[in-house]
């Protein structure tokens, strides 16, 4: 496992809103604004994730699904709770169709990682990034900026870089999604394509990796030295 250098992230994505206009001119699907809101939330997810890597938390083990569901949350509301009472029926809405929705939900997802553990880690970042985004999609909102999370999780765990998206990578990440978005995984043509797709994204989760998004072994050391300390209470012991 690897602790993610949140400043980094969050310095790298600043970048990223100042050119995401341009970018997004260019996109064969135009994206929503990169506005504050989304920006704070998403580092807050990344926050979560790096929590979640260096307490060892396994998202993919039952009873431990509704980390997913939070990162969801935290992408869509951030951590305040009148912004998440405003939007409580699309929580628990997104709630129902994670656990209960056939062939598109989480069981169908961790079905996948089971079956492919012996994969590389950007092989099964990029599987399951591709099933959260096709339709029918895992979240009812948030798919992209959620299964990025995951993706970072995935890689972290193995001492991978995190994925961020940069005013590098953005194009060659948004465009195939939109491919994934329009990608039907029910259809059986389709999931006899979703092999291939997969290897061609985990190529590309390859070569952008950036290994200045975690934190070196000494830096990890320390900080997992003070978190663990009686000063700081970490809500994921709670969960």
């Amino acid at each position: 496992m690897a602790a993610l250098n949140l400043p980094a992230i969050e310095r790298t994505l600043l970048r990223l809103q100042q050119a995401f206009p341009q970018i997004n001119s260019g996109l064969l699907d135009r994206r929503d604004p990169l506005d504050d809101n989304v920006l704070g939330n998403l580092l807050e997810g990344y926050a979560m994730v790096d929590r979640l890597v260096c307490k060892g938390v396994d998202i993919f083990q039952m009873g431990r699904l509704h980390h997913w569901l939070e990162l969801n949350a935290v992408v869509l509301c951030g951590s305040d709770q009148n912004v998440r009472r405003d939007h409580q029926g699309l929580i628990e809405a997104t709630d129902q169709r994670f656990y209960a929705q056939p062939d598109g939900g989480i069981r169908d997802i961790v079905t996948w990682y089971e079956l492919n553990r012996r994969k590389s880690s950007w092989r099964r970042a990029a599987g399951v990034y591709i099933r959260i985004l096709s339709t029918p999609q895992l979240f009812i909102e948030g798919n992209h900026r959620t299964g990025a999370l995951i993706m970072s999780y995935i890689l972290a765990r193995e001492g991978r870089p995190p994925f961020v998206l940069t005013d590098k990578n953005a194009r060659e990440y948004f465009n195939p999604s939109s491919v994934f978005k329009k990608t039907n995984k029910r259809n059986i043509m389709m999931r006899l394509k979703l092999p291939g797709l997969a290897g061609a994204f985990a190529e590309y989760l390859k070569h952008q990796a950036n290994k200045g998004f975690l934190l070196s072994q000494k830096s990890a050391a320390a900080t997992n030295a003070y978190e663990d300390s009686d000063m700081v209470i970490d809500p994921i012991d709670e969960l």
